[in-house]
């Protein structure tokens, strides 16, 4: 497997002059310029859906998209109906969970929605959920948050807040056939630690755009675990800023995508303050005719966040002819004053070796193959720390390779 490498210094990346951001499958590096927005290559985020124009697939945030799968969400065509989809939280005691009007002051404070699609939802949902956890809880049970499509369009936003020194784990649980766009929030109040698990386990019809918007307070952790088996078409972008100096992110994301799936993850870290980390790692398998993962990763070291360190990985295995993969790290920076920065990207086959050493020892060849497509997920799937989650993923894993060997 071959696998593309860059860990800049400090003053490299500053001595070459700009460049063009996300040009390359390969990955880029460069200098962000005063405003981020040009070096962006896109709108300026905005809640309002007049501010985006209607994307044509030409354009840099929308041209691995097929936008005729979209379902009229990217157009304004795509209307909301009754029974889109329905929402089920599962609390522990001493967790506030309400049902919000778009008026509650709690809405959009962790980010603003930075494509159509995210607009339209925020200007089209009706009722918002907000799930609080109060100061210095630390939960021992998790946060279940159901999300079951019933056929119909639906536009949806959800709100997770933890205060100051507050621990909680939360499962959002997607299934069901629906066309949905979504916002999702989490806000760290400061030495929170939060870890959110995204599962993304759709009806084969389904289609899925999500922007979820991370605001990680002084010296919180953030942990996200997105994993995406299902859907005709999911397209998410989950983005992270810091209010404050110390924070820590960790986004880690499994992806299988099957014939004529379409699965696309869009990150975005803003090192926006002081002395804060962040370490992404992406994995996806892909199989069948058609197969299309798309995984892009932009990290961003504004001026003024000095001390930063970060790094982000994506690895891809392709599994039979006919999948395509374009992954796409990018990393700008402003500043040379900083601990660490890097990106890797590499997409592969099996490797003849490991199955030749399986196989050598009397394992048929099917069944060492699904021990290294296993083996490939393990790290991803141990960072749950569900046993019933992991379990269920363990589970779909093997029922995809299994209708790869059928």
């Amino acid at each position: 497997m071959a696998e593309a490498q860059n860990s800049p210094t400090p003053g490299a990346a500053r001595a070459g002059g700009p460049l063009p951001v996300g040009s390359t499958t390969a990955g880029s590096i460069a200098v962000a310029a005063e405003s981020t927005v040009a070096t962006r290559m896109s709108a300026p985020p905005s809640f309002d859906v007049a501010d985006f124009p209607v994307p044509h697939g030409r354009e840099e945030e929308w041209r691995f998209t097929p936008l005729e799968r979209l379902r009229g969400l990217h157009d304004g065509t795509a209307t909301a109906t009754g029974e889109g989809v329905k929402v089920a939280v599962e609390a522990p005691e001493g967790v506030t969970v309400e049902t919000v009007g778009r008026d509650d002051a709690r809405l959009g404070r962790a980010g603003t929605p930075v494509d159509r699609v995210a607009a339209q939802a925020y200007s089209a949902f009706e009722r918002a959920s907000v799930v609080t956890v109060p100061k210095e809880t630390v939960l021992t049970e998790p946060i279940r948050i159901a999300v079951h499509g019933e056929g119909g369009t639906a536009y949806g936003h959800q709100v997770i807040e933890l205060g100051a020194f507050a621990e909680a784990l939360v499962v959002i649980d997607h299934t069901g056939d629906a066309v949905l766009a979504a916002n999702v929030e989490f806000v760290l109040g400061d030495g929170a630690r939060l870890t959110v698990v995204s599962v993304q386990d759709w009806d084969a019809k389904a289609v899925h755009v999500g922007q979820h918007n991370a605001l990680v307070g002084r010296d919180a952790t953030f942990k996200s675990v997105v994993v995406t088996f299902g859907g005709d078409l999911v397209r998410l972008h989950p983005r992270v800023t810091y209010a404050g100096p110390g924070g820590e992110a960790e986004l880690f994301g499994l992806y299988f995508t099957d014939r004529g799936q379409h699965q696309e993850h869009r990150l975005l870290v803003d090192h926006n303050v002081p002395r804060c980390k962040s370490n992404v790692v992406y994995k996806g398998a892909l199989q069948g005719e058609a197969a299309h993962a798309v995984w892009i990763g932009d990290v961003l070291i504004e001026a003024r966040a000095e001390g930063t360190d970060t790094y982000e990985m994506n690895r891809n295995l392709v599994l039979t002819d006919g999948a395509r993969v374009d992954s796409v790290p990018n990393l700008e920076i402003e500043t040379g004053e900083i601990v660490g920065a890097g990106h890797a990207s590499a997409t592969g086959r099996f490797d003849d070796e490991q199955l030749f050493y399986l196989m050598a020892r009397g394992i048929p060849e099917h069944e060492a193959r699904r021990l290294v497509v296993r083996g490939f997920f393990a790290e991803l799937v141990q960072q749950i720390g569900l046993p019933d989650i992991e379990e269920r993923l363990i589970a779909k894993i093997e029922e995809e390779l299994e209708a790869a060997v059928a």
